[in-house]
């Protein structure tokens, strides 16, 4: 007999109508193909292993795939808490080698737990990792508990680019928070050394001809890849094939205020309104002030933000992909007019506003996943402005500001206010830039207090 199902009112979709137990929420991102997967940084020190770790942790996270990072170097701060110098690092120091040992093995149950206990999908092993001793014993842990293993090997032998990652991120290190550049950049630059002596590369050519791994070479010049094993390891792949370090600013604003706006509608296909069009207007002269060099300017395909964009006489690119969220049978309606004519559907999207999709529309998370191709192109692009609409603005900003599937929908992403999102070392510094040019609040807070009748389980 057909099995009866039973479509869940939050997400729209089919389950089974049986007493079995539910799967967990977050497993409705892309799936692991059998077992969790600990992710296995190697390379000397200042290579951008934690740089990587962190960005690819924040991109696994945004598109529904939890993943943590487990950096060695806080439990070694933690077990030693006064650093001397790089004598600690030196191979023949027998003392500070079982202690950087009993540190990675901590690190290690930690990671077991987050993987089978803590409904972890991927563990970010951040250390050097530099020896094949060091790399079997991640690997024999790994098949102890069942778990796959991607190795990540950042490779740089360019002494500029090295110099500048120990300036800019190394300094400022709680290793040297009593101690001048100067003398933190020499001791630094030995502790390298202390590594160099026993370094041992991936060699995908012969003895770890077996191991799934990506060698990442001078920063993105060069890729060698070898035996990716499923879907999630070539989506990190891709990931990290597009990403660089260039200096660049990228710029969010949502369109001009529309005719929908003030009179409360979400969705449609309006034009702007004459507070609108001036901000159109005050957008270009804000463009024009930043003299950027190779501006693109990417919209949606709506009305509202392509006449903004007509106003910078600048080329500009109009993505699907930044269409607003379809609100499905709530489309050109007022939040008034939903909580009338859908009463149910009203309180169930307060009650969990990620996962919620409209009928015959959609949700957060899928706004995500229909985002994922605009993510990859901006980390290839320098200076970009990015025209686009409320929730769309929330779910950019939520990747660049390493934000939750929960807070995504109540990020604040005002009409006529540009962010200005600037790159650094391990995130993004925001700037929020009012062009000062009135506008409808079209935010809505997180209901504190749902009443009873909202409370549908």
């Amino acid at each position: 007999m057909p099995m009866e199902l039973t479509q869940s009112r939050i997400q729209k979709i089919w389950l089974p109508n049986d007493n079995r137990p539910a799967l967990p929420r977050r497993s409705c991102g892309p799936q692991l193909a059998n077992s969790p997967t600990v992710i296995v940084m190697v390379g000397l020190p200042a290579r951008g292993k934690t740089y990587i770790s962190k960005k690819l942790t924040r991109y696994l996270n945004w598109i529904g795939v939890p993943t943590k990072v487990f950096n060695v170097g806080e439990y070694r701060r933690e077990a030693v808490k006064h650093y001397s110098s790089y004598d600690f690092f030196r191979p023949d120091n027998e003392e500070a080698m079982k202690v950087r040992r009993q540190c990675a093995l901590a690190a290690l149950r930690d990671v077991k737990l987050y993987l089978t206990e803590e409904a972890g999908q991927i563990a970010v092993f951040d250390a050097t990792n530099t020896t094949r001793e060091r790399r079997g014993m991640i690997l024999n842990f790994a098949k102890e508990n069942g778990f796959k293993v991607f190795f990540i090997e950042s490779v740089c032998n360019d002494p500029t680019v090295v110099a500048s990652n120990v300036r800019e991120v190394k300094l400022s290190s709680p290793d040297y928070r009593d101690c001048n550049s100067a003398d933190a950049m020499e001791d630094f630059m030995k502790r390298i050394n202390c590594y160099q002596a026993s370094y041992q590369p991936l060699d995908p050519d012969d003895y770890d001809r077996e191991l799934s791994l990506i060698k990442v070479i001078d920063v993105g010049r060069r890729f060698l890849v070898n035996r990716v094993q499923d879907h999630i390891q070539s989506r990190i792949v891709y990931y990290l094939m597009n990403i660089h370090v260039q200096p660049r600013t990228i710029y969010l604003c949502r369109h001009g205020e529309s005719e929908f706006n003030l009179k409360g509608k979400i969705g449609g296909d309006s034009g702007l309104s004459n507070r609108g069009k001036k901000f159109a207007r005050a957008l270009n002269k804000f463009v024009e002030e930043q003299n950027l060099k190779d501006l693109k300017v990417w919209t949606s395909q709506l009305k509202r933000t392509i006449q903004t964009a007509e106003a910078l006489q600048l080329p500009y690119e109009q993505w699907k992909a930044l269409n607003e969220i379809d609100a499905g049978v709530c489309e050109e309606m007022t939040y008034e007019e939903i909580r009338e004519q859908h009463p149910e559907e009203f309180a169930l999207r307060d009650q969990d506003k990620y996962y919620y999709r409209y009928p015959s529309g959609e949700s957060y998370q899928d706004l995500v996943q229909r985002l994922e191709p605009v993510i990859m192109e901006l980390e290839r692009q320098e200076n970009v402005l990015v025209i686009c609409h409320q929730a769309v603005m929330r779910c950019l900003l939520a990747y660049f500001l390493d934000k939750s599937a929960d807070e995504m929908p109540y990020l604040k992403c005002p009409l006529h206010t540009v962010l200005k999102l600037t790159p650094v070392a391990y995130g993004c510094r925001v700037e929020s830039i009012s062009l000062n040019i009135e506008a409808v609040n079209t935010h809505r807070d997180r209901p504190e207090n749902m009443s009873t009748s909202q409370k549908l389980s």
